[in-house]
């Protein structure tokens, strides 16, 4: 399986969507059904019985996960495509908007 060009802990723009316009840190990944999940974006309500660590249970609002066909990684504010370079021995991910290295 090809590497992914979005990871954990990178900024990002929704491009298509609902959320169209929202910006966001990744916070999950999951490159098997292509899905990330993005803090603070596409919240949805989840209804939740009373356990342990909730005691009152309830409807909670959380994070759910967007295609990752639907996001741009932002560099310096600005949206940009991700390319991969080797750089001596090693392979890094660029931006093609600046040729910057991003790792």
């Amino acid at each position: 399986m090809a590497s992914l060009k979005i990871r954990k802990g990178d900024t990002v723009r929704v491009i298509a969507g609902a959320d169209k316009g929202a910006e966001g840190k990744v916070i999950a990944v999951d490159p098997k059904k292509q899905r990330i999940t993005i803090e603070g974006v596409h919240m949805v309500k989840k209804h939740v019985k009373p356990n342990m660590s909730n005691q009152q249970g309830g409807i909670v609002e959380q994070e759910a996960p967007i295609a990752i066909s639907n996001v741009m990684l932002l560099v310096n504010g600005k949206t940009t495509r991700v390319g991969f370079k080797m750089d001596g021995d090693k392979k890094v991910r660029y931006a093609k908007a600046t040729g910057e290295n991003i790792d």
